[in-house]
């Protein structure tokens, strides 16, 4: 599987496959993932950022993350430390999922004011899953809530604009948003994969839980309806975004996972999430697509799902 929206990454076998296989036979068989993501919002701890957004991808796609390259590129004046502390959070980061630091890239480039850095994790399976498969009649899930990344960068990057409008706790316990409950899905996913039947994961990350919908159901050629009372919003993004006028659908919202399964297997995940102190909700189900990407609220009134130019992040940022 290549490129495509609402893909988080791509799939290669490893194994010998003459031409003429059918489909069932070519996903039976030793098979790489690969996801590859850079870390442009931020210019704090991009290494452990890095090494977290591509596991998941990986993960999304029903792999184990393993092997991990990193392309660091600092801007002129940067010292030698300045890499090395990168570095040395990537390889922290690596070991919370797993996998190994095999290569990459370092070097001062111009035209930079702050360090960037653009990431490939590879995993390998013998099962792998896609965006593609959810079904209309699915269940919708999502683990954790909006918006563990983006609320934690806004406190940290825009901490001056929110103090008198956000409590200093709420504020502090949004820069901890990182830790827990953490921008990992990995954790989630092996729940996920090991509770029951699952057509689809998915990890909404630019543009919000919104786009993240938009891009699995055009990825899988299906509509939803999305109750917007039944998203677990954090305490700490309402509060900011309500300082800074942002929507939550549509913050940077790496930490939840999307989840498309059959309605019979959404209790047992759900249960078994929360057995694991995993948060997790049905947010809505999958139709067929001439029924579009709704959203209900409170009153039941229903609405396009909202879309986003960029993240709301950026916006603020």
């Amino acid at each position: 599987m290549g490129p495509g929206v609402g893909r988080d990454g791509a799939v290669l076998r490893l194994d010998s496959g003459g031409p003429g296989q059918d489909e069932a036979e070519l996903r039976d068989g030793l098979f790489l993932v690969a996801a590859s993501d850079p870390i442009t919002f931020t210019a704090q701890r991009i290494g452990w950022y890095a090494v977290h957004v591509n596991a998941n991808d990986v993960a999304c796609m029903g792999a184990r993350p393993a092997w991990f390259l990193a392309t660091v590129l600092l801007p002129e004046g940067a010292s030698g430390d300045a890499a090395a502390e990168i570095l040395a959070d990537v390889r922290h980061a690596c070991a919370e999922v797993g996998a190994g630091l095999v290569g990459g890239h370092t070097e001062v480039a111009p035209g930079l004011d702050r360090p960037i850095l653009a990431g490939t994790m590879l995993g390998t399976t013998r099962r792998w899953l896609s965006a593609e498969g959810a079904r209309a009649g699915d269940a919708l899930l999502l683990t954790k809530g909006l918006a563990v990344e983006g609320t934690a960068i806004l406190a940290s990057d825009a901490g001056d604009r929110l103090e008198g409008s956000v409590p200093a706790d709420v504020l502090e316990r949004a820069r901890g948003l990182l830790s827990r409950p953490g921008i990992s899905v990995v954790p989630d996913v092996e729940v996920v994969l090991a509770a029951g039947d699952v057509h689809a994961l998915h990890d909404p990350t630019e543009g919000g839980l919104s786009s993240g919908i938009h891009e699995l159901c055009e990825a899988s050629g299906t509509g939803a309806v999305v109750e917007l009372e039944a998203i677990p919003i954090l305490e700490e993004t309402r509060r900011i975004a309500a300082a800074l006028e942002l929507d939550p659908l549509g913050l940077l919202a790496s930490g939840a996972l999307l989840v498309a399964a059959p309605e019979s297997a959404s209790e047992p995940i759900l249960m078994a999430l929360a057995e694991e102190g995993i948060r997790a909700a049905r947010i809505g189900r999958l139709t067929e697509p001439s029924e579009g990407v709704l959203a209900v609220d409170a009153e039941g009134r229903t609405a396009p799902l909202a879309t986003f130019d960029s993240d709301e992040l950026a916006r603020a940022l």
